[in-house]
């Protein structure tokens, strides 16, 4: 069982210090970032890719220090790449009532659900898409989705991304950097102080995010430039 971290609580609210996890890749060895190419593997919109999905996941809400990173992972759980997470035991490949990790996930003990309170727990939509995941086998899927960026809105394209990849730390009482990523207020607030480009560009002067990654998808980094030129609109 990956719970019982009560006793670091204190240290997963204060700080959100990720591991730089190893590069995931699928079983033909192309990479797991899933940004732009020649589309020569195309997505399928009813199949979970790992590197795309559920690994940002991971990275924002549990591969962090005094939890589940590679340095001191808690119980023996490292959730910072595929194979860390086969290889912790804790998912059980088409049987997500048989996976530990999805246990912690679903539990309502506060003393035993993950993340820990006082974070926030994953939404919903979050939780159904790892269940989806390990029904699918839990495999290390990799797709070219391209960089469509024709249509950028904060509901379809800055949301979801924003919620995958940085909300996990920016949020609730104590968010990183004093940064509250989880509303459009919040986020639309960092764009206009030119911090949330700063960051993602990992531009001198600012705090490189995600933190201690590397840079986001050259198409994610896209997509939040033109929205923040268009002027952050909640659209």
């Amino acid at each position: 069982m990956l719970l019982a971290v009560a006793a670091m609580i204190s240290v997963v609210v204060s700080s959100c210090k990720h591991e730089v996890p190893t590069p995931a890749t699928d079983n033909s060895g192309n990479g797991g970032n899933g940004g732009g190419g020649n589309n020569t593997n195309p997505c399928d919109s009813d199949s979970v890719y790992f590197a795309m999905q559920i690994l940002p996941l991971f990275q924002s809400n549990c591969a962090m220090s005094g939890c589940h990173s590679a340095s001191n992972p808690q119980d023996g759980v490292n959730l910072t790449s595929y194979q860390a997470v086969m290889n912790s035991g804790v998912i059980s490949a088409g049987s997500p009532g048989n996976s530990d990790l999805y246990e912690a996930i679903t539990e309502t003990d506060p003393d035993k659900i993950m993340p820990p309170p006082p974070r926030t727990p994953l939404t919903s939509q979050q939780i159904q898409m790892i269940q989806t995941w390990i029904q699918q086998g839990a495999r290390n899927l990799y797709c070219d989705g391209g960089c469509d960026t024709t249509n950028v809105t904060w509901t379809n394209t800055i949301r979801p991304l924003i919620n995958l990849k940085c909300v996990g730390c920016h949020q609730g009482a104590s968010p990183g950097g004093n940064y509250d990523l989880s509303t459009h207020a919040g986020v639309a607030a960092v764009a206009a102080n030119g911090n949330l480009m700063g960051a993602v560009r990992h531009l001198s002067g600012f705090s490189a995010m995600p933190k201690n990654q590397a840079k986001l998808p050259q198409c994610d980094i896209d997509k939040l430039q033109i929205w923040v030129n268009d002027g952050a609109p909640n659209n």
